[in-house]
């Protein structure tokens, strides 16, 4: 099942991470197909409309070539050559000479104007940009027609009719032209041309408009708006397939990231800041009584999950990677805390502390340790630290005068693991330390033979002469509680009494030791007026 968590945890990242690059995807491709859409549309437009100023330019020319030689009347001459341009210009439809009011004088084909359902008066067409044409609509029974006009005096003006074919403004892709127009239609509404028989009612309107700077019209493209939507897509699946992978990418490397296992320093560094570590207090107590006179304060990483690592499993990396001293600064600290009416109610109860031989002898030790004891209100004298014999002092004479200086200052320092270490009696002569504590492994064989009882007898005697306490650690039977006592040992350690404990629970037996003590002390005076 463990194995399955991260593998369920990176699927999820994973699906995460593809559904949002899908959604950018899904917008980025609306969003580029869409500005395709539209630049694509106005580029047919400005064609369109360029095709429709083409018309107007050729009309404009005609006109131009006619005023040139026309005279003032209709004679057949005159008719003559207006049937001539109409010959040579396919899209013209018809020329006529007008008045000034816009009444026809005369028509090149005057049968034309039989098809004709209207003429507009001159206030109704539309000045074109250099103010000497106008523009307006000509309807007729069979469509509309575009209507040029040109002074060619002051009461004479020369039209064409232009003819706008449907083919002009086909320019729609294939797949938008059942459902779309492009249409031509002058500034004042009047639509001139479209591509979709019956103009471009129904359609989505004026989706693309452009209007002609030199002529007073505009085209514009309407189109269905559903068949807009599914027009040029092509691009859309393409970039859906890469956000779907560039997801599948981006989430196994942020899934990878986000589940690496987290190296051991940097989980120590996690439970140093997050304080995971706790102080648990290993009793130490008076071999005959039992009772507790002390403790010796262990550290212990209480896991998220409750479970209590022991301090094989941190010490070691602790000590390597330089974590030691900010993890014993914090154990002192939080012990003390803990501690603090018990050491006000007892002022002889000692607490001890390990300590590496390399930090006790760093230059701010002593100064700082003595600044935790007098903001905590703790005497230095219920404060003992335990130096292994396990490690060697880089410097001895320093060790020793450090070791002077707490002692000086009320402190206590004991030598932990003594006769296993690696340095002889000199140091322990050379430290001048207050207490001497056996290791458990002399304490285990002193039934062997008796081998572990001579070295016990022998370091009572060097302590002793020394002027040293003696604790013995590990005690676990009544066995090695008796051969102690009669070995000189007077206090101890071990399970046989307690093992280390959480703050509540040694306080509770210290709670309960105190109760019985008290018991005692009540019932005495009673038991003397019966005896």
């Amino acid at each position: 099942m463990k194995r399955g968590r991260p593998n369920l945890k990176h699927v999820s990242v994973i699906a995460a991470c593809v559904a949002g690059f899908v959604l950018l995807g899904h917008f980025a491709a609306t969003k580029l197909i869409d500005t395709q859409r539209a630049r694509q549309l106005h580029n047919l437009n400005d064609i369109a409309l360029r095709r429709a100023e083409t018309v107007v330019d050729n009309g404009r020319t005609a006109l131009d070539e006619m005023a040139g030689y026309l005279t003032a009347g209709c004679d057949p001459s005159v008719l003559q050559a207006l049937r001539l341009q109409v010959y040579q210009r396919s899209s013209i439809k018809d020329v006529r000479l007008i008045n000034r009011d816009g009444t026809v004088l005369c028509s090149a084909f005057s049968e034309t104007l039989e098809f004709d359902k209207g003429w507009v008066q001159r206030r109704d067409m539309l000045p074109s940009a250099d103010g000497k044409t106008l523009l307006f609509r000509v309807d007729q029974f069979n469509g509309t027609a575009l209507g040029i006009v040109k002074d060619i005096s002051e009461q004479r003006s020369l039209v064409t009719i232009i003819s706008l074919s449907a083919y002009v403004f086909d320019l729609l892709p294939e797949e938008l032209r059942d459902h779309g127009a492009i249409s031509l239609a002058l500034n004042n509404g009047h639509l001139l041309a479209s591509s979709r028989r019956g103009g471009p009612g129904g359609l989505r309107q004026g989706a693309y408009a452009a209007a002609s700077a030199r002529y007073p019209f505009e085209t514009s493209i309407n189109v269905e708006a559903q068949a807009l939507h599914g027009w040029n897509t092509d691009c859309y699946w393409p970039i859906i397939a890469s956000s779907v992978g560039l997801g599948i990418l981006f989430g196994s490397l942020l899934a990878t990231i986000m589940f690496r296992p987290i190296s051991p320093v940097a989980e120590l560094d996690n439970a140093l800041a997050s304080g995971a570590f706790k102080p648990y207090f290993l009793p130490t107590f008076d071999l005959r009584s039992g009772a507790i006179v002390g403790c010796e304060v262990l550290a212990r990483w209480i896991k998220a999950d409750g479970t209590v690592m022991p301090p094989l499993t941190f010490i070691p990396l602790a000590e390597s990677s330089g974590r030691i001293e900010p993890l014993t600064w914090r154990i002192i600290e939080q012990a003390l805390a803990e501690l603090r009416s018990v050491l006000k109610q007892d002022r002889s109860f000692v607490v001890s502390f390990n300590v590496m031989p390399r930090h006790m002898v760093s230059d701010d030790f002593v100064s700082r340790l003595r600044a935790i004891a007098i903001a905590m209100r703790v005497s230095p004298r219920q404060i003992a630290l335990e130096v292994t014999e396990r490690d060697a002092f880089p410097d001895l004479a320093k060790a020793a005068a450090v070791v002077a200086e707490l002692r000086g200052r009320g402190f206590s320092v004991a030598l932990d693991d003594v006769g296993i270490g690696h340095n002889g009696l000199s140091q322990i002569h050379a430290l001048g330390a207050n207490v001497l504590k056996i290791d458990k492994f002399f304490i285990d064989s002193m039934g062997c033979g008796g081998a572990g009882r001579t070295t016990v007898e022998m370091l009572v005697r060097l302590a002793a002469e020394m002027k040293m306490s003696v604790v013995a650690e590990g005690i676990e039977t009544e066995d090695q509680r008796r051969a102690l006592i009669q070995c000189g040992v007077s206090e101890g350690q071990g399970y046989l009494r307690s093992p280390p404990l959480p703050a509540a629970d040694f306080k509770a037996i210290l709670a309960q030791q105190q109760a019985e003590r008290e018991s005692e002390v009540a019932s005495a005076p009673m038991t003397a007026q019966v005896a």
